[in-house]
This record gives C-alpha cells, sequence and structure tokens, in this order.
C-alpha cells in the first residue's frame, strides 16, 4: 500500500473528495422551459466578467448541448458507449473549474427537465423529469448543491408551450386534448417531487414566472446567494408568437389558419372553465409550497419585485439562442 488517497470515495450518498481539494458549490438551473430561461441565460452571457469576478462559474447550453453529456440517455447514439464516460467528461470540467478558482457552478439548462413540445405532445407536464435528472445527479456523481426550478401558472405556460410547439411543426390541439390537459392530475407539485426523489441530497429552490421574470438579476442572486450584476437590457428572448404569427404559419404549411381565432395577442386555447381549474390547481400548489412542501422543496420570493400577476416582461422580444449565436444547430428553448 502506498499511501495515496483515492480521488473519490463515498459514505452513503455523499462523495468525499481528496485531502485538499478544493470545494466548490454545483448549482443546477432546470428551468423549465416557457418560464424566461432564455432570456436569464442571455444575462448570463452578457455579464459574464462581472459574474466571474465573484467567482461564479456558468455552464449554459451554448458549452451543454456541445457533447458534454452525450450518450447520458439511451437510444442508437447509446449504443456501445458507457454512462461512466459521461461521469468522467463532468468530472474533468469540474476539476479544471476547481483549479481556476470557482467557487460555485451554476449550470443553466432547461433540456434537463425535457421538452415543452414532449409535454404538449402527451399532455402531460414534464413525465420524465425523475428519469432524466437521476441521470443527472449521477453525471454530477452525487454533487450537485442545489437545483432552480421555475414553474408557471399552467393555464399560460400550457397557452405559451403549445404556440411554441405549433410554431415547430406541430398541430393546432384539439378541444379532447386541451380538456385533458385541463382536467389531468399532474401538477408542478408532482414534477417537484419526482425532482426530489430523483436528486435527494440536493436543496431545491422554486421561483416562480411571475415573481422573477424580467429579473434575471435577481434570480441569480437567488441562486447563487452572491452579488449579482444589476440587468440593464431588459432583453425579452424566445417569446411565443402571436395569433396573427400562428396564422401566418398554418398558412405557409398549407394547414387551416382557421383552427386558431382570428385575433390579435397571444392565443389562449382553454376555456373560462378550464382556465379556472388550472389556476385553482396552481394555487394548491404554491399554498403546499408555502406551507414547506413536506420538506422536499422551498419556495423563493423575491422582495423587490417590480411587477404582479402574469403579465409578460418588457423589453427585446427576439428569439432564442441563436440569435445570440448564430448557432441554428441548436434547439430554441423557452
Amino acid at each position: 500500500m502506498n499511501g495515496a488517497l483515492p480521488l473519490y470515495g463515498s459514505i452513503g450518498a455523499i462523495p468525499l473528495r481528496r485531502l485538499g481539494e478544493k470545494l466548490m458549490d454545483i448549482i443546477l438551473h432546470v428551468g423549465a422551459h416557457r418560464t424566461a430561461t432564455t432570456s436569464f441565460q442571455r444575462y448570463l452571457r452578457a455579464n459574464a466578467d462581472a459574474i466571474k469576478a465573484s467567482n461564479t462559474g456558468i455552464w449554459g447550453p451554448l458549452r451543454t448541448r456541445k457533447g458534454l453529456f452525450s450518450g447520458l440517455f439511451p437510444g442508437p447514439a447509446m449504443q456501445g458507449r458507457s454512462p461512466d464516460r459521461v461521469k468522467g467528461r463532468v468530472a474533468l470540467q469540474l476539476a479544471s473549474a476547481r483549479e481556476a478558482g470557482v467557487a460555485r457552478l451554476l449550470v443553466s439548462d432547461e433540456n434537463m427537465i425535457g421538452s415543452s413540445r414532449h409535454c404538449v405532445r402527451t399532455g402531460v407536464l414534464f413525465p420524465a423529469v425523475g428519469d432524466r435528472m437521476a441521470r443527472y445527479g449521477a453525471a454530477f456523481d452525487g454533487t450537485i448543491n442545489r437545483i432552480i426550478l421555475n414553474i408557471r401558472s399552467p393555464e399560460t405556460w400550457w397557452a405559451s408551450a403549445g404556440a411554441y410547439a405549433i410554431s415547430r411543426g406541430h398541430g393546432v390541439p384539439d378541444m379532447a386534448q386541451l380538456d385533458r390537459i385541463a382536467t389531468g392530475s399532474r401538477s408542478w407539485r408532482d414534477v417537484i417531487t419526482d425532482l426530489a426523489c430523483a436528486v435527494p441530497d440536493a436543496e431545491i429552490k422554486i421561483a416562480t414566472f411571475e415573481e422573477y421574470a424580467g429579473r434575471p438579476d435577481a434570480l441569480l442572486a437567488e441562486s447563487t446567494g452572491v452579488d449579482t450584476p444589476p440587468d440593464r437590457d431588459h432583453h425579452w428572448l424566445n417569446r411565443a408568437p402571436d395569433l396573427p404569427a400562428l396564422r401566418a404559419i398554418l398558412v405557409e404549411r398549407g394547414q387551416d389558419p382557421d383552427l386558431l381565432p382570428d385575433d390579435t395577442g397571444h392565443w389562449q386555447p382553454f376555456t373560462e372553465t378550464q382556465e379556472a381549474n388550472l389556476r385553482e390547481t396552481y394555487s394548491d400548489d404554491l399554498l403546499w409550497l408555502a406551507a414547506g412542501a413536506d420538506g422536499l422543496a422551498r419556495l423563493t420570493e423575491n422582495p423587490v419585485r417590480k411587477r404582479a400577476g402574469t403579465s409578460q416582461p418588457s423589453g427585446d422580444t427576439r428569439k432564442g439562442h441563436s440569435h445570440d449565436s448564430r448557432q441554428r444547430h441548436m434547439a430554441q428553448s423557452g
């Protein structure tokens, strides 16, 4: 025996690092889609130098979707690959960040919990979040300290997700589909519960779209616990197409534009009764969170909120990561 200590050991689910290795908090911002995540990531890129000065590292979609997690999920691309290779790539990147003096690392990618288009196809709110996040937890070798999840009132979330899905090639949902969504039993509470079960050792913070949309600096402060640069740009990226834009998309695809109302403004597909049912579900979820969420998560509050209700943030309304990077191969995110 040569007396060398292993790089990693474990006691239960808690990893032990080599003696003298620098500690670093790992924070995952997992979305959800359609909750101003693209605008948040634009803010992170625009203020990269100031954020770095606080010893905070950022991994956004421009990094996480370039092969870092390739092989994490089953499929043809996974054939012959081991999840250990993903863990190894992540471990090397984490070690590099530690050596660079990063005290906390924020990983922001809403695709981690699944896509909004998958939700629209199934009519279920992030049905695979548990399996997906368990895989990410394993990729980070149990070192995730905190997870930030943004949620949004479901009548506006589903309307935004539906409009985005139509713009990306999906059909217009019929009344039966909408009714299944409005009367379905799965809510944000179930998403949060699945998330807590998948990554049981991480602190989970819940930030509502109604509190934090248009305030990315406040969301970063809540995520990291450090002072953050003020948001001066007020970008609002990747917004859902409005009704005239959606009707034009249907015409371009050779579909009937009268599947949608001939109106202006944003599409609201639900009836008043369906909207009321969805809002009541959200109220129940927020009450559950405010009461402690059975110890699974904590609801954050923004004490300097400038807006109220479900109004949208003002600012730049241009779309998505491709607007900033011109990398068209990358999926738009919400």
